[in-house]
């Protein structure tokens, strides 16, 4: 995946800004992002007891790094919309996580 594969899903001028474009911020964030996301979908399922608790924690992560459209994605479900939004929105901010990621790590080969 290259830059050409970000779909806009993440605002990654905006991570870089807050993280002070601290590479080793920006990596370690975008990694931890990724990590809780394997924990928080199954926990996306209407059929779970948490599912609150897990919208509300995505919303407030995605809103950290950038993925603003998976942020409301989790408030309109929190105000009772539907969590398919929710699952569509979050991911598309990971392929983007994934194709920057990879951009950044091609970068810092070539020096």
């Amino acid at each position: 995946m290259a830059k050409r594969d970000i779909s806009g899903a993440v605002d990654f001028g905006y991570l870089e800004g807050f993280a002070a474009d601290d590479s080793t911020v920006i990596d370690e964030v975008l990694a931890l992002f990724r990590q809780q996301a394997l924990l928080w979908t199954p926990l996306l399922d209407p059929s779970h007891d948490g599912w609150r608790d897990a919208v509300h924690t995505v919303k407030g992560a995605a809103r950290g790094v950038g993925a603003f459209a998976l942020g409301d994605a989790c408030e309109r479900a929190e105000a009772g919309g539907g969590l398919d939004a929710v699952l569509t929105a979050l991911d598309q901010a990971l392929l983007d996580i994934a194709a920057y990621s990879h951009e950044r790590a091609l970068r810092s080969l070539r020096g």
